[in-house]
């Protein structure tokens, strides 16, 4: 008896939650599992919860992901060490992912923080020409890039095209981390790179490649997301390795040699 009036009291308290489980985390057949069966050793079910905590914690995270990056520029007022050409090859692969997950009809817990991300990479591109003495090529990057946004967005867009651009994603990632390494390498130092971002990003795209395989069950977004981890991870080796060299300091070595 005392087994069960315990059991009531969870599912009366769990109760008024029940909308915003069903809604965010839990299928309803996994919240009788838990709170009515009270078994909470169901894999498929704890694999489930664990992909939707894990999806809701990178949107959530990829609010800020990009910040430090954005005010170490604002802060230095130079964009020194970043390479414009990367910024616009991460910027294609994150409106590929966005739009094939909006076609697809994929949760936004599988892709929402490409939204994210997108708004701040668009932040960095602007804020690489504007203190690079460019502000009105800056601005004309902003409205292209808004246009041709709504454009793929639109049902003007066959799916044929999203589904190419999501599988240029990879070659784009490639290319563009692969830039970025090169920059790094030829000046010696991460410039201006945040480590901060760089590390939440390796850490969301790691995380990316469980949650896309269990909600969406989509290869190529899965591969696009190992490939991506790959990259960011010889970025975060970069700075973890020059992590005491600063651009004065590059400068001087060359100097000498």
């Amino acid at each position: 008896m005392a087994d069960g009036a315990g059991s009531g009291k969870v599912s009366s308290f769990i109760a008024p939650f029940r909308g915003l489980l069903l809604d965010y985390v839990l299928p309803e057949s996994c919240y009788d599992e838990f709170f009515l069966n009270f078994n909470f050793l169901d894999v498929p079910c704890l694999k489930i919860v664990l992909s939707k905590v894990l999806g809701i914690g990178i949107i959530l995270g990829s609010v800020m992901v990009k910040l430090p990056q954005i005010l170490k520029l604002m802060s230095a007022r130079s964009a020194e060490g970043l390479s414009f050409k990367s910024v616009l090859l991460e910027l294609l692969a994150i409106t590929g992912t966005m739009a094939y997950s909006i076609a697809n009809q994929f949760p936004f817990s599988a892709w929402g923080e490409a939204l994210f991300l997108m708004l701040q990479t668009l932040a960095i591109g602007f804020l690489i020409q504007m203190y690079g003495g460019r502000t009105a090529r800056g601005l004309l990057f902003l409205g292209v890039y808004v246009g041709l946004l709504l454009l793929l967005l639109s049902p003007a867009t066959p799916m044929s095209v999203v589904t190419s651009m999501q599988a240029f994603n990879m070659p784009a990632i490639i290319v563009g981390r692969l830039i970025q390494v090169a920059a790094n390498f030829q000046n010696g130092h991460t410039g201006q790179l945040s480590a901060v971002s760089v590390f939440l990003l390796f850490a969301g795209s790691l995380a990316r490649i469980f949650t896309t395989v269990q909600e969406t069950g989509d290869a190529l977004m899965a591969l696009t997301y190992v490939i991506s981890s790959s990259c960011n991870g010889v970025i975060a080796l970069q700075v973890l390795y020059y992590w005491n060299s600063s651009p004065e300091q590059a400068r001087s070595r060359k100097k000498r040699e």
